[in-house]
C-alpha cells in the first residue's frame, strides 16, 4: 500500500515519471513544432513515399529485356536448315514516354501528400501544446484558490476561537477546502494526460520528453509566444481571404494533381492500341556436311514483327473506364473546393467569435469578479457577511477565471483550426485599423 502511494505521489508531482523518461526538455511552440518536424516517426515513414515514387519513375521508363533465342533442327531439316543463335527485343511504340509522364505525376502527388502530412503535424502540435498550456493554467488557478481557501479557513478558525462566528463557518471553510483539493489532484492528473498526448504527437523515439515552457495563458503578452494575433487585432472580411486560402489548401491541389494522373493515365491506357514491334537477329551457320556445297557456310538472320495488333480486342472497356476516372476526378475537384469555402468560412466564423468572446472577459468581466472577490473577504474579515456568501462568491470567482482560461484555450485552438482549414502557417493579418 505504501509503494503505491509513493507511486501516485510521483505521478502526480513528476510527469517525467509518468511518461518512464528521465529526460524533460522545455520548449516554447516553435520549437516543438521543429522537434516533431525532425523526429516524427509518421513523417518519416511519409516521406520515404518520395523516394519510392522516383524509384517508380526509373521503372516506368524501363526498356524491355532481351531474350536469347536459339533454332538447333534434328533429322531431316537439320541437314537442310542452319542453326542460328541471337536475341530478340520487343520495342513498345509510344508507351514509355506515357507511363513515364504518369509517374511523374504521381511523384508530385507523394509530395503534396507528404506536404499535406507535415503541415498537419504542425497544427497537431498547436493543438496538442494549447491543451497542455490549458491543463496547466487550470492546475495553477486552482492552486492558487486552494491557498485562499486555506487562509480562509484560517480567518474563519480565528473567529470561530474568538466567538465572533459560529463553529459551522470553519467547517464549511474546511469542506470547500476538500473539495479544492480534489479538484487540483484532477488537475494534476489531466496535466499529465496531456503532457503524454503532447508527446505522442511529437513521437521522438528518443529517450526525450517534452514539456511546454512554465508561462501560463494567464500571463501578459503570451499570444506571440503561442504564435496567435492578440483578440483585439483588425481581422479582414471573408471574402478577403477565401480565394488566397483556395490557392494555399493542399486538397485542392491534390484534387487538381489527381485530375492530371487520371488524364495521364487515361493516355497509357488508350496507347496500348498501338502495335509494338518485336526485333530479333543473330548469327546462322551450316556445317560442311549439311550444305549442299559441302562448304562451312555461316552469315547473319534478321527479322521484325509487329506484336500485340488490336484486332481482336481494342482495350476499349479499359479507355472507358480510364475516362470516367478522369470525369470523377474533376467532379471531386469541383466537390472539394465547394467544401473548403464552407470549411474556412466555419472556422473563421468560429474564430471570430472566439475572440469576440474573450475580449468580453477581458474588458467586462474579470475586473469586476477581481473587485467583487476583494470586497467579499474584506466584508467577511469585518463581520459584514456570512462565509456562506463569501464561499459561494470565491466559487462563482473560481469559475469566472476556469472560463476565462477556457476561453482563452478555445480562441487559441480556434486560430489554429483557421490556420488548419486555410492550411497556410504564415497566414498574415492586414496591419490594424
Amino acid at each position: 500500500m505504501k509503494k503505491l502511494l509513493v507511486i501516485l505521489i510521483l505521478i502526480f508531482t513528476c510527469p517525467s515519471f509518468a511518461l518512464g523518461i528521465e529526460d524533460v526538455k522545455k520548449v516554447y511552440l516553435n520549437e516543438a513544432i521543429n522537434a516533431a518536424l525532425e523526429n516524427n516517426l509518421d513523417l518519416q515513414a511519409a516521406q520515404l513515399e518520395v523516394n519510392i515514387a522516383k524509384n517508380n519513375i526509373k521503372a516506368a521508363n524501363r526498356l524491355q529485356n532481351p531474350s536469347v533465342d536459339a533454332f538447333y533442327f534434328l533429322g531431316a531439316a537439320g541437314a537442310s536448315e542452319p542453326k542460328q543463335i541471337g536475341l530478340s527485343e520487343n520495342i513498345e511504340i509510344a508507351k514509355r514516354s506515357a507511363r513515364k509522364n504518369l509517374a511523374q505525376s504521381n511523384l508530385a502527388l507523394v509530395e503534396k501528400n507528404v506536404s499535406y502530412t507535415k503541415f498537419d503535424l504542425k497544427m497537431d502540435v498547436r493543438e496538442a501544446y494549447i491543451n497542455l498550456v490549458a491543463a496547466k493554467s487550470i492546475q495553477d488557478t486552482l492552486e492558487q484558490q486552494k491557498s485562499l481557501q486555506e487562509e480562509l479557513l484560517e480567518i474563519a478558525q480565528m473567529r470561530v476561537k474568538s466567538k465572533q462566528v459560529p463553529e459551522i463557518d470553519a467547517i464549511q471553510a474546511e469542506i470547500a477546502l476538500n473539495q479544492l483539493i480534489t479538484q487540483v489532484n484532477t488537475a494534476k492528473v489531466n496535466v499529465n494526460t496531456a503532457l503524454a498526448n503532447f508527446n505522442k504527437i511529437i513521437n521522438d523515439p528518443n529517450k526525450i520528453v517534452y514539456d511546454s515552457k512554465d508561462k501560463l495563458f494567464l500571463e501578459e503578452n503570451n499570444f506571440e509566444e503561442m504564435m496567435t494575433p492578440p483578440p483585439n487585432s483588425h481581422f479582414p472580411s471573408f471574402q478577403e481571404i477565401v480565394e488566397k486560402a483556395l490557392e494555399n489548401r493542399y486538397d485542392v491541389k491534390i484534387a487538381k494533381q489527381e485530375i492530371d494522373i487520371a488524364e495521364k493515365n487515361l493516355t497509357v491506357v488508350a496507347r496500348q492500341r498501338i502495335p509494338d514491334i518485336s526485333l530479333t537477329g543473330g548469327y546462322a551457320y551450316q556445317v560442311a556436311g549439311h550444305s549442299n556445297s559441302g562448304n562451312f557456310n555461316n552469315g547473319a538472320y534478321a527479322g521484325a514483327s509487329l506484336v500485340n495488333i488490336p484486332l481482336f480486342y481494342n482495350y476499349s472497356p479499359e479507355i472507358q473506364n480510364a475516362a470516367y476516372k478522369v470525369q470523377q476526378a474533376e467532379l471531386k475537384y469541383e466537390s472539394v473546393k465547394n467544401r473548403a469555402i464552407k470549411d474556412v468560412s466555419a472556422a473563421y466564423e468560429k474564430f471570430l467569435t472566439a475572440a469576440e468572446n474573450l475580449n468580453h472577459y477581458e474588458d467586462k468581466i474579470l475586473k469586476s469578479s477581481e473587485k467583487m472577490i476583494d470586497m467579499s473577504i474584506d466584508s467577511y474579515e469585518h463581520g459584514k457577511s456570512d462565509i456562506t456568501a463569501l464561499i459561494v462568491m470565491k466559487q462563482g470567482y473560481r469559475s469566472i477565471i476556469v472560463g476565462y482560461t477556457y476561453a482563452l484555450s478555445e480562441y487559441y485552438n480556434s486560430w489554429t483550426n483557421f490556420l488548419r482549414e486555410t492550411n497556410d502557417e504564415e497566414f498574415e493579418l492586414p496591419e490594424n485599423i
